[in-house]
């Protein structure tokens, strides 16, 4: 039985907060399922490539023996957390302990909590005991809000043998609390002891994730102490992913980071974090990807609370193909950043025009698609400012550059043509040989490459190879599909 669009809302959210259909549509992309298997902690994509709904299943999902708690930092207080700056140590190292102590404190959580397995031994039992004596008389309950886990109110308190059992204090010294703001100097005997009790108490049957997600929220590129805030979260999710695998427990902790704010960062280890532990979110391209039509044909399904799978081609009329012979998957797809945000924006603005426009097809044609776009690229651009406008202050002023061009295929000269046209709204500090190399960075404009990556000429792109390097020397270059209707571009130049 053919579906019938018009009964249908939308497919879905382009956030995952607010998406409804998440859940029961979601992808099992290849780094979902590394980092579920513990192979893989940091997850790495570009705004909206699917991070968060990995994030969102391994936290949603109900198993016996699985136990996961999540870090979101939309209300953080970063200002409690930044006072456990250690000095004294390498300038990459000097969050490395508060995350530790943050990712010990969750994993106690856990232990004291949710799993009802504990102590799994014998053995365990005085870790555990040691573990929730401490938490206990530190933050008063076993279950404490990790927002406020370095908060001044709190001291930490040493009652019992847990101070001197632990060594952090000789038998004489009778040392009961440390303020908060002392932590640091005395992190890294804390963390030694919590981090051989917890991990001990790790039931090796069960299955344990402390994830970190929205870690983009406060980015700046200005901001060294955001650099050295995340780099201190890498290195110390390597420690402890490292340290639970030699002693044979199933632990991940997972960073879901955006690839630009990745790249970004500069320090000594990353190269082998880089190599070893991380996973890229890909669509439609790169090794063990997942395509977009997939993802879409769940949420047809989902959407349609249909029984059976539902086919894109009995969505989308296929077999009247768009300009340029392109069948309507394709033609949509190079609109997107292959996203699955920007492919469920783009099928949520197809139909909607397809409940607009008059018309006795029972599926997606042509004419919904090409009105569609003007929304559609509206929407692309909005996104795009979210990323771009921290890292390149004048984007603006690029893009005015581009509304220049004639169409979305140009030479160098043609962006010099119209960047002595804009150059009234640019500073002196503005070269445009900068400028491209920028827009390049983030996929606005893609360049010619005559011998391309598989032998044959096409154009490179950022968001299908964020290793590749910017070639201002190409013959041509292209303004991304997405943007023609927003910068209003033709897609051809004019002959002469």
């Amino acid at each position: 039985m053919p579906i019938d669009l018009r009964k249908i809302s939308n497919f879905g959210g382009t956030d995952a907060d607010e998406d409804s259909l998440l859940l029961q549509s979601f992808e099992d992309h290849p780094a979902y399922l590394q980092v579920l298997n513990h192979e893989k902690f940091c997850i790495l994509g570009r705004k909206g490539s699917g991070k968060t709904a990995i994030f969102k299943k391994i936290l949603k999902d109900r198993v016996p023996n699985v136990f996961s708690f999540g870090h979101t930092f939309s209300d953080y207080p970063w200002h409690h957390h930044d006072k456990q700056k250690k000095v004294g140590v390498p300038e990459e190292q000097c969050y490395v302990q508060s995350w530790n102590y943050l990712c010990l404190i969750s994993l106690s959580k856990i232990l004291l909590n949710q799993d009802n397995s504990q102590p799994f031994s014998d053995e365990t039992l005085p870790h555990l005991e040691r573990i929730e004596r401490f938490v206990l008389d530190t933050y008063g309950s076993k279950d404490p809000d990790v927002t406020q886990i370095f908060s001044p109110a709190h001291r930490l308190r040493f009652s019992g043998d847990v101070g001197v059992d632990w060594k952090i204090f000789k038998a004489s010294a009778k040392i009961d609390t440390v303020e908060m703001a002392n932590l640091p100097s005395i992190a890294q005997e804390v963390n030694l002891n919590l981090r051989k009790s917890v991990i001990e108490c790790l039931n090796p049957d069960n299955r344990y994730y402390v994830l970190f997600d929205q870690l983009d929220l406060g980015f700046s590129t200005t901001e060294r102490q955001y650099s050295l805030r995340l780099i201190g979260l890498l290195l110390a999710a390597k420690e402890l992913n490292v340290l639970a695998k030699e002693m044979g427990k199933n632990l991940t902790v997972g960073i879901f980071l955006r690839d630009d704010i990745y790249r970004f960062l500069r320090f000594e280890d990353k190269n082998k974090i880089t190599e070893n532990f991380s996973a890229s979110v890909h669509w439609d391209h790169g090794p063990n990807h997942r395509t977009l039509k997939s993802l879409m044909e769940k949420r047809f399904k989902a959407a349609a609370k249909s029984e059976e799978p539902i086919r894109w081609d009995e969505v989308f009329d296929e077999d009247h193909q768009m300009t340029g012979r392109q069948s309507k998957y394709h033609y949509m797809r190079d609109r997107t950043f292959l996203r699955p945000r920007d492919m469920i924006k783009f099928c949520n603005e197809a139909l909607d025009a397809f409940k607009a426009l008059p018309s006795t097809s029972a599926k997606f044609d042509n004419p919904h698609i090409l009105e569609a776009q003007g929304h559609y690229s509206d929407y692309l651009y909005r996104e795009l400012e979210d990323e771009i406008h921290k890292q390149i202050p004048n984007y603006e002023f690029y893009v005015e550059v581009l509304k220049n061009l004639e169409a979305l295929q140009f030479t160098k000269d043609d962006f010099l043509t119209a960047w002595e046209r804009r150059k009234s709204l640019l500073t002196g500090d503005d070269r445009p040989e900068l400028a491209m190399k920028q827009l390049y960075d983030f996929s606005l404009i893609g360049f010619y490459s005559p011998g391309g990556g598989g032998g044959g000429a096409e154009y490179i792109w950022k968001y299908k190879d964020q290793r590749s390097a910017f070639n201002e020397n190409a013959a041509q270059f292209r303004v991304h599909s997405g943007f023609k209707e927003v910068l209003g571009l033709k897609k051809f130049v004019r002959s002469g």
